[in-house]
């Protein structure tokens, strides 16, 4: 049986989202990340849709995150990502949906916004671990690059300060919905944990999570983490990476 092939984009939280699942469930996959801005050609080759990430499995080719971790749940049931309740399993899809919906575009607006500005934060966010011949070149055209990823996105002063008023709501959805405990639903880790935790890693940067964007960070981005930073979601999120990220299940090509 092949090796599953993850293509994914480095710093992408919805990429992080598939990449933890598949490193919790112990799944050995080669990961490929496409040249940047070219992403989009491949992703349209090989579903048709415009993003990553995109996991060819046993033949199949599965774009979304979502559709990615149930097809995982299918034929990787252990350990469980859905409780087994009934109930408790709708719950947690229900809050998969809603931090997939309500956090995650919002929060990539808000950050891209001030990533797609400065050449340097942008260039490392682009291709973290891609050297330094890479990071030159994509620094070079970041002029370039930053409108069209800011117009694609929809990205202007307005959609930006919507941007951090969404995280901040997904936050308070985030505490209200744990209550002081532990776990979003029942008493163990679920999808609706790895969820919420990988989309919010981008600001929460925890230690445990493989690919960030070097220091120094764009001045407003550090303002904003350190407005959240005395949360109890934000720090419910870095106890989510220590105990349950775990190690890398990629191997080689």
């Amino acid at each position: 049986m092949a090796t599953p092939v993850l293509y994914h984009i480095e710093v992408s939280h919805y990429n992080e989202k598939v990449r933890w699942a598949l490193d919790y469930k112990g799944i050995q996959h080669v990961r490929k990340a496409p040249m940047p801005i070219l992403h989009t050609v491949w992703a349209f080759a090989m579903t048709r849709g415009a993003t990553f990430p995109v996991l060819k499995m046993n033949g199949e080719t599965i774009g979304d995150s979502t559709r990615i971790i149930e097809a995982l749940e299918r034929r990787h049931p252990e350990p469980p990502l859905y409780p087994a309740d009934p109930g408790e399993r709708a719950r947690a899809l229900e809050l998969e949906e809603f931090f997939d919906e309500e956090l995650a575009p919002h929060i990539r607006r808000a950050i891209f916004a001030e990533v797609t500005r400065d050449r340097e934060a942008f260039a490392w966010a682009a291709a973290p671990t891609g050297g330094r011949a890479v990071h030159s070149g994509i620094k070079a055209g970041a002029a370039l690059a930053g409108p069209i990823l800011r117009v694609r996105f929809g990205i202007n002063s307005g959609t930006a300060a919507q941007g951090w008023a969404k995280t901040t709501a997904a936050m308070d959805r985030l505490e209200s919905e744990l209550g002081g405990g532990d776990y979003l639903v029942g008493d163990r880790f679920t999808v609706a944990d790895l969820t919420a935790a990988a989309l919010f890693h981008p600001i929460v940067r925890p230690a445990e999570a493989q690919y960030e964007v070097p220091e120094p960070l764009p001045a407003a981005l550090v303002e904003r983490r350190n407005e959240l930073a005395s949360r109890p979601g934000f720090q419910w999120v870095q106890e989510m990476y220590r105990r349950h990220r775990g190690a890398s299940a990629e191997v080689p090509a």
